[in-house]
């Protein structure tokens, strides 16, 4: 690998050009074929998946930026969540946005190379810059609506409570440069170790920079007690934006908390390291997400916040297997994640089609939807079963996986909270599919996916179905992902 290996750039780049061509196209067309604009940005994510393939591997601007493992790993699954979404969103960009499709569109993907960016970052203002490059285009997807009460709401939500938890973020990563003298982070975790093994303390300087850093990412990641706004967010923004956000937005805040943590901070993830012990600060952050997230969620009647909630708990589980700090862990974290992608996308996208041809988001009216729709209902039944962690769907075997590490590394009290808490989840899931398929009402409605959205339903349901069966492929990836970290 040389320095200046300007090719691991190539997929970045072409996907920045498409989103602007994605613009120039709309005003070519007049803005009258809908569907033009999102074929042409399905093709470009396939495109730029196929040059992230051929491109990769290397590092540039002097280790800043890397195309190690574990940022292609977490670059699929930014490509795969903008590709759903863009397949999901065909309706609504035909019959609700009349207007500035290309920039939706455009919007979508800039996040997307954002996020790409950030997976490959090794340094501190370099990170930084790529978690705003992800949230700020989706401040103005969240509002899209502009005639919504609700989607203006969720978008002024969402770019108040971005822009505290950016400050947050920022400070606590500018008492990290004030603490080590650098913002590279391999640099920064090899001169906390000296500094600690010379004086033989730190100082309160460094719990404050980690909890600043945890509450920066908590609010990226809708992480307890940080989610106050993802309930309403996720409520008012159209329906594959709130699928975006749920997968692609959470992976990228996954990626930069392993990256500082585990990768700058490993040294005190241990409680050897009291009181500066990052690891039981975010054990119990996890447990409260999966209380309050599946607790919460069992009184919901809407279906996208009752996924809000739900997508809460999800991000307890995933940090069970991030407080592990261990290859393990890692390697789980990111299993789950990519199961995670084919599981919440396909359960957004059947409620965007579901809400494109009914109007409503109230879970009773999915009442009988296995009479009229039957492949429809079934579908959903997959995605809500595999979310809840049933066998031999992926999500069974993603939660084993964060399970086992977090036992491995002495977290047993907070896997037994994760297992009852998965209990819990399994009767608001099994709730829906009860409607589905035990309700007594007639239903009146027949609902025909568009292609795009039946693609997407499709690759959602064989993700979730192979890769439960067979993991290997993907753990195995992940494992050597988890590498980069040198445990």
């Amino acid at each position: 690998m040389t320095d200046q290996n300007w090719s691991i750039l190539i997929p970045e780049i072409f996907l920045f050009i498409w989103a602007l061509f994605i613009f120039g196209l709309d005003l070519g067309i007049k803005r009258k074929n809908p569907k033009i604009l999102g074929y042409s940005a399905m093709a470009g994510l396939t495109i730029t998946g196929i040059l992230l393939a051929i491109f990769n591997g290397g590092i540039l601007f002097k280790g800043m930026f890397q195309s190690d493992q574990l940022a292609i790993f977490f670059k699929v699954i930014f490509i795969g969540s903008a590709f759903m979404a863009v397949g999901s969103s065909f309706d609504i960009a035909s019959e609700k946005i009349r207007h500035h499709r290309g920039e939706y569109y455009g919007l979508i993907l800039f996040s997307t190379v954002g996020m790409m960016f950030l997976s490959s970052a090794s340094e501190l203002i370099t990170l930084y810059i790529g978690m705003e490059l992800t949230t700020i285009p989706l401040y103005v997807l969240a509002a899209f609506y502009k005639d919504d009460k609700l989607s203006v709401e969720a978008g002024l939500k969402y770019l108040i409570v971005g822009a505290f938890s950016s400050a947050i973020l920022l400070y606590g990563l500018s008492l990290l440069y004030g603490l080590t003298g650098t913002t590279d982070i391999v640099t920064m975790k090899i001169n906390l170790s000296l500094v600690f093994l010379s004086y033989g303390k730190i100082g309160p300087g460094l719990i404050l920079a980690m909890i600043m850093v945890i509450a920066g990412i908590g609010f990226k990641l809708a992480l307890v007690p940080f989610h106050m706004w993802a309930p309403d967010v996720y409520q008012g923004a159209p329906t594959p934006i709130t699928a975006f956000l749920s997968v692609g937005s959470k992976a990228a805040g996954v990626v930069a908390f392993a990256r500082i943590f585990v990768n700058g901070l490993i040294a005190f993830a241990s409680d050897v390291m009291k009181p500066l012990d990052w690891g039981i600060i975010v054990a119990i952050l996890a447990a409260a997400a999966m209380i309050l997230g599946n607790i919460t969620a069992l009184r919901q009647r809407n279906i996208k916040r009752m996924l809000a909630y739900s997508s809460i708990a999800q991000i307890g589980y995933v940090m069970v297997g991030m407080v592990a700090a261990s290859e393990l862990g890692i390697a789980s974290v990111g299993y789950y994640m990519f199961i995670y992608l084919f599981a919440n996308m396909g359960a957004f996208t059947i409620a965007t089609i579901f809400n494109d041809k009914t109007g409503s988001d109230g879970i009773i009216s999915y009442s009988g939807l296995s009479k009229t729709s039957p492949i429809f209902a079934a579908y959903m039944s997959i995605f809500l079963l595999s979310l809840a962690g049933i066998p031999p769907l992926g999500g069974f075997a993603a939660k084993y996986l964060v399970f086992a590490a977090g036992i491995q590394a002495g977290y047993t009290w907070l896997v037994i909270v994760a297992l009852l808490t998965s209990v819990v989840s399994l009767y608001y899931y099994a709730n829906i599919i009860k409607t589905m398929y035990f309700s007594a009402e007639e239903p009146t409605i027949k609902i025909h996916p568009s292609f795009p959205a039946n693609l997407v339903l499709l690759i959602s349901v064989i993700g979730i179905i192979l890769f439960g069966i067979f993991p290997g492929p993907i753990l195995d990836w992940a494992l050597e992902s988890a590498k980069i970290f040198a445990f």
